[in-house]
């Protein structure tokens, strides 16, 4: 792994934190909507059953009920019950599957995480992030503070490779130290022939906390929140 010598600090990728509320509500109105659905089939099924049994009680003894028209009359009896039970066994299903995920996020507390973005959190003055070149190029770093001020910018020889750790510490382009919170950085570059390279980036940090009353379960990182599929490698401590 190359180490891109500068105000040095790690990485963080540019991924959108998620809203706390917004995977929470999802849910909830998943889990709403399938229990309305269960009873307005449970509801079809009891008027089927009445409506069937009326027919059978009140057939003329003289021309009783066609044998095929019977026939595929229970069938559809059938078929509703076994859609009643299939939406139980979804339903179970989706409930272990939300305990897996709750499960597999604990253990993510404590550790290092890897996720793509560009903010990281500075602190005593390090911050740092991983950024990922195609190719040998001059990459162009501007790192802004919280409020979207450029407090660093420089320019660095870079050769191609994935995930070169880029640290930052903490001093602006006057010499200031900047104080603790998130940065986010920007890295654009060109190769030798003038064109355009594309750069990612992404970033580490402790996994501080878990959210398990949002679905899917939120990581905390840096001070940010991310989903368990959102990240992309653990660094062993």
């Amino acid at each position: 792994m190359t180490t891109i010598a500068a105000n040095p600090s790690p990485i963080v990728s540019g991924t959108t934190p998620l809203p706390a509320s917004a995977n929470g509500s999802s849910a909830s109105a998943a889990a709403a909507a399938n229990a309305l659905a269960n009873t307005q089939i449970a509801g079809n099924f009891q008027s089927f059953l009445q409506l069937l049994t009326t027919q059978l009680q009140n057939q003329d003894p003289l021309s009783p009920l066609d044998t095929n028209q019977f026939t595929q009359q229970l069938v559809e009896f059938a078929g509703v019950q076994q859609q009643i039970n299939t939406n139980d066994s979804l339903a179970t299903l989706v409930s272990l599957q939300q305990t897996a995920q709750s499960t597999q996020a604990l253990g993510f507390v404590g550790q290092t995480a890897v996720v793509a973005g560009n903010t990281a959190a500075l602190s005593n003055g390090d911050a740092t992030w991983e950024i990922n070149v195609p190719t040998a190029s001059t990459v162009n770093i501007s790192i802004a503070n919280s409020s979207g001020q450029t407090v660093f910018s420089n320019s660095f020889a870079a050769s191609a490779g994935p995930n070169q750790v880029f640290n930052w510490n903490g001093l602006s382009n006057d010499g200031a130290q900047q104080p603790d919170g998130n940065y986010t950085l920007t890295a654009t570059a060109k190769d030798s022939s003038g064109a355009t390279v594309g750069i990612t980036t992404s970033v580490a940090g402790v996994v501080s906390s878990v959210d398990l009353t949002q679905s899917p379960p939120l990581l905390t990182i840096g001070g940010q929140t991310f989903t368990v599929n959102q990240v992309q490698s653990i660094i062993a401590n």
